[in-house]
């Protein structure tokens, strides 16, 4: 995800598919742990704790016996909200189930905003997994452990009514989801170029939910959006033909686990569990259940070097 955190499906008016899924919307208060109802595929609960690796892990932990997440569950298909409005599901919420197994810990995901899962690291979430993208700023104060990679990506309309063109956007109306790296520094940057250049600022419309930004999209309330590119591909097959693509991904970074700055016992052991489900196979049967296998990485770091704002 983009610049602070991020999801939810609220297309309900749009396509009855999703109608359940949007509802979620309204309660990102919610927090949940179980099965995911998502697609047929790899059951990450079927996962052998590894007896060396779960030695690692600290008494404290070990005695609570449950690895905590905090999740932006609005962002499918990384991480959302299953048919019941609860339960949390998604290739994020696999992943983080993966990794509390393979420790011999129960996994709780919890739903939390965007925007307030890398303070609370530490005192309420033992890992924060919502498609963080790693850049300096976040990497000054949380701890990454490099799980996958996704780039910008937009869209627009279904046959782009609007001709909107990414080299003519001063003045237009772009949706972004509050505190990513869309919304800052790419859509911000891009306005404040414009102004510069004395053409109007990009009406840049924030929200809080990816799904609410994808409705309004639908609705034609706003011209274009851009998220990353996993959940891009996700609307669109969400939303019954009626949005599409606009131009190719770029700016693809990697995404990270986030844990708190002080705890490098456990960042560098989240960094052995990743490389130990991508050598086993465990993560590359849970990206292609989820149809995310392009995001995939070889190798797990703790803490990459990453250039960018």
């Amino acid at each position: 995800m983009p610049s602070s955190s991020m999801p939810s499906l609220r297309l309900a008016a749009v396509v009855a598919a999703t109608a359940l899924a949007l509802t979620a919307c309204t309660n990102a208060s919610q927090t949940a742990a179980g099965s995911s109802s998502g697609p047929d595929g790899f059951d990450p609960s079927a996962i052998q704790k590894d007896e060396a690796l779960a030695a690692l892990v600290s008494p404290a932990l070990k005695a609570k016996g449950v690895l905590t997440v905090g999740s932006d569950t609005s962002y499918a298909p990384a991480e959302f909200l299953g048919a019941d409005g609860q339960t949390p599901q998604g290739y994020d919420v696999d992943i983080a189930k993966a990794v509390g197994a393979t420790l011999g810990l129960s996994t709780k995901v919890e739903t939390a905003e965007f925007t307030g899962i890398l303070p609370a690291l530490g005192p309420k979430y033992d890992l924060g997994i919502s498609s963080f993208t790693i850049n300096p700023e976040r990497a000054q104060t949380v701890n990454f452990v490099s799980y996958f990679n996704a780039g910008v990506l937009w869209a627009v309309a279904k046959g782009n009514p609007k001709n909107f063109a990414v080299e003519d956007i001063c003045g237009k109306k772009v949706g972004v989801q509050t505190g990513t790296v869309e919304e800052d520094p790419d859509v911000s940057g891009r306005s404040r170029k414009c102004v510069a250049e004395g053409k109007p600022a990009i009406d840049i419309v924030t929200l809080k939910n990816q799904t609410d930004v994808t409705t309004r999209l639908v609705n034609g309330s706003i011209d274009t959006m851009a998220a990353d590119s996993p959940v891009i591909g996700y609307a669109l097959s969400q939303t019954g033909d009626k949005l599409q693509t606009l131009g190719e991904v770029y700016d693809a970074a990697p995404q990270g686990i986030a844990i708190a700055k002080s705890d490098t016992a456990l960042s560098e052991l989240v960094g052995k569990v990743m490389n130990k489900l991508i050598s086993d196979g465990t993560y590359g049967k849970i990206l292609d259940k989820w149809n995310n296998s392009k995001g995939a990485v070889t190798t797990s770091e703790v803490n990459p070097v990453v250039v960018g704002s």
